[in-house]
């Protein structure tokens, strides 16, 4: 998969992912499976 520019918006599958915190910004790491569209 090609890196896109930031800004872009990421839909993904309801329950997939799993949701982390570092230094107080909440982040949702995905499967390349998971990702449905790429918006931007």
């Amino acid at each position: 998969m090609k890196l896109r520019p930031l800004g872009d918006r990421v839909i993904f599958s309801k329950y997939a992912g799993t949701e982390i915190k570092v230094d107080e910004v909440e982040y949702i790491i995905v499967s390349q499976k998971d990702i449905i569209a790429i918006v931007g």
